[in-house]
């Protein structure tokens, strides 16, 4: 009976397991991301966040992001930090701009993990549009469009999920494809 008993629990013990790992993260930037990583330790490995990752070092939110969170972190691209207007990246990694990049930076990111589903819920609360406060303190707008996921910042820029719902061991990204802008 004892051994019944066990092997009834290693099947379910598998098959939970084997569930677990068929629910993938989507690959970010030509790379897999895992569940079991910090955000930092996911977005190194990601060719379209480079730039995000230099920038993250340059504001020293490293440590900070691959703390125990949870965060949610609207990622963008290289392509979004492309979108800018020349010479600003640069401008913007330099030594002494590095408040005004954490102040952009933690503009991405909320606190608590918000997941497509509970991004989706707070939308519905609030008739249409959700209002997110961003750990810069700030404000994000989120909505529907189609099955598309877009945010609005406070200078009235525009950006769009593209890939959503990347777990990670202490939150989400969603990876977006332009900068959002604070105050």
């Amino acid at each position: 009976m004892k051994k019944l008993i066990l092997s009834a629990i290693a099947v379910v013990t598998m098959a939970f397991t084997s569930q677990v790992y068929a629910q993938k993260n989507p690959m970010v930037g030509g790379a897999a991301m895992y569940a079991t990583k910090d955000i930092v330790d996911n977005a190194v490995n990601s060719k379209d966040h480079t730039t995000l990752v230099a920038a993250v070092k340059a504001a020293g939110l490293v440590e900070t992001l691959k703390g125990a969170g949870p965060f949610t972190v609207f990622a963008p691209t290289n392509a979004a930090f492309d979108k800018l207007p020349a010479g600003t990246v640069e401008t913007l990694v330099k030594p002494e701009n590095k408040a005004t990049l954490t102040k952009i930076l933690t503009y991405h990111v909320v606190a608590g993990k918000m997941d497509s589903k509970a991004i989706a819920k707070a939308i519905k609360a609030g008739g249409g549009k959700a209002e997110l406060t961003t750990v810069e303190g700030g404000k994000l707008w989120a909505w529907m469009e189609g099955k598309k996921l877009v945010l609005k910042d406070e200078k009235g820029g525009m950006s769009t999920v593209t890939i959503a719902d990347v777990n990670q061991k202490n939150g989400v990204i969603h990876v977006v494809d332009t900068v959002l802008m604070p105050k």
